[in-house]
């Protein structure tokens, strides 16, 4: 299993607006071969949003960070930041990860 982190500048929408915004988004990333879920995630404070995705194998994971900075560079981001780590299932459980 495998975590993929990702953050880039981001200026809005924020909430509600911005799951409007990207609800078509969310819903093919969910067709996503090997991920498992993903989290959306915001700061609004710090102008910055991205994800944290759980694959079940690191192929998809860094096929997927591929495809999804190219998005992101077409929509105008042009800094992506994005870690591929594995996951110590073991000791995820001990602490209540879901998975």
């Amino acid at each position: 299993m495998f975590i993929l982190q990702v953050d880039f500048a981001y200026s809005g929408p924020w909430g509600e607006e911005m799951t409007e915004a990207m609800a078509d988004l969310a819903q093919d990333i969910a067709t996503e071969p090997g991920l498992v879920w993903k989290i959306w995630t915001a700061n609004e404070a710090a102008k910055e949003a991205g994800g944290i995705y759980y694959f079940d194998n690191q192929a998809d994971a860094e096929r997927y960070l591929a495809k999804h900075t190219a998005r992101l560079q077409g929509f105008g981001i042009g800094q992506v930041n994005a870690k591929i780590f594995s996951v110590n299932l073991s000791l995820s459980r001990i602490d209540r990860a879901p998975v």
